[in-house]
């Protein structure tokens, strides 16, 4: 009776041989679509290029005055900010929707949930940012670098100042925070790391103030630092609406209540003609408080302040 032959081993498949083609791919696609690092690329060109279009066409319709911008400090006016940052939130806006259908994930995961719009956290956000500021200037004033001065406003133009200059850094918060802390932080983070990522983004914030007519490194050095303190608010809230609040009262007590300039700009109607007096370290200079040595000492409070105010959820034991 013949024996059974032992089956015979199959040679192991040729290895598969990636064309050039197969690795351009992976470079740009993983198993989840378009890489993370493209996404963010791809989303900041989309509003760079629609931020462009709109500002030609403002120009060309003499709505808005890129002379004037040229100029320095002497053209932040609100006209000026309420028009810049409209265009800015409509090509964020336009950007964001035209990732969102690629993502195939509802606008609301970017940062601003639309069921927290204008809720506790953002009211909260503005108290913070107004006391901040607020101390920010008594340190500074404490130490002789500061005088609140007279109201240089009152009845009809007091009234449109304060609600003009309210709305231009409401879209201001809006846009800044979207752009740093919310599409591009949301993107950024599950490749990077979350803490990378708003390390890298905070750093990138702070330089975008180096352009400003005015600035100098320290103010940027603050715009970093707060930068990082947004995205540590992100981080205990679960959103940016905090941040925004913060942002855009910051930027309304420092530019309209007290008259100071921010970030290099001054800006005609504010409430208060105060006045700076003393040595750099402590008013910022031409910069501003945020240039001063009191707004870094306010920052660090502020994120010993909030890591007891919101602290991290607690782990379970499963």
């Amino acid at each position: 009776m013949p024996q059974p032959q032992p089956p015979t081993k199959q040679p192991p498949p040729p290895p598969k041989i990636e064309s050039l083609e197969d690795r351009i791919g992976t470079l740009f696609v993983g198993p989840d679509g378009i890489r993370d690092g493209w996404r963010w690329l791809i989303f900041v060109g989309i509003f760079l290029a629609c931020a462009g279009v709109l500002g030609i066409a403002a120009v060309a319709a003499h709505i808005l005055h890129l002379p004037s911008m040229q100029a320095g400090a002497q053209s932040f006016t609100v006209s000026f900010v309420l028009i810049q940052e409209g265009i800015f939130a409509i090509s964020l806006f336009v950007a964001a929707l035209i990732l969102s259908k690629i993502e195939r994930r509802p606008m609301g995961q970017y940062g601003l949930p639309a069921r927290q719009a204008f809720g506790r956290l953002f009211w909260l956000g503005t108290v913070w940012g107004f006391l901040a500021i607020t101390t920010t200037m008594l340190l500074i004033a404490a130490l002789h670098g500061f005088s609140f001065g007279s109201v240089a406003l009152a009845g009809r133009a007091l009234a449109a100042y304060a609600l003009l200059w309210a709305i231009a850094f409401l879209l201001t918060g809006f846009c800044e925070e979207f752009l740093f802390r919310g599409y591009s932080q949301f993107t950024l983070a599950p490749g990077m790391g979350f803490w990378p990522a708003a390390i890298f983004l905070s750093l990138l914030f702070g330089a975008g103030h180096l352009q400003n007519a005015g600035e100098a490194w320290p103010g940027a050095l603050a715009a970093a630092y707060i930068g990082f303190f947004f995205c540590f608010t992100l981080r205990r809230t679960g959103n940016i609406w905090f941040a925004v609040g913060l942002h855009a009262a910051w930027d309304y007590g420092e530019t309209f209540v007290y008259g100071v300039p921010d970030s290099g700009f001054a800006a005609p109607g504010h409430l208060l003609n105060s006045s700076f007096h003393g040595p750099r370290w402590l008013t910022g200079g031409k910069v501003g408080p945020e240039a001063s040595i009191a707004c870094f000492l306010v920052i660090s409070l502020m994120f010993l302040i909030f890591h007891f105010a919101f602290p991290p959820p607690r782990k379970t034991l499963s």
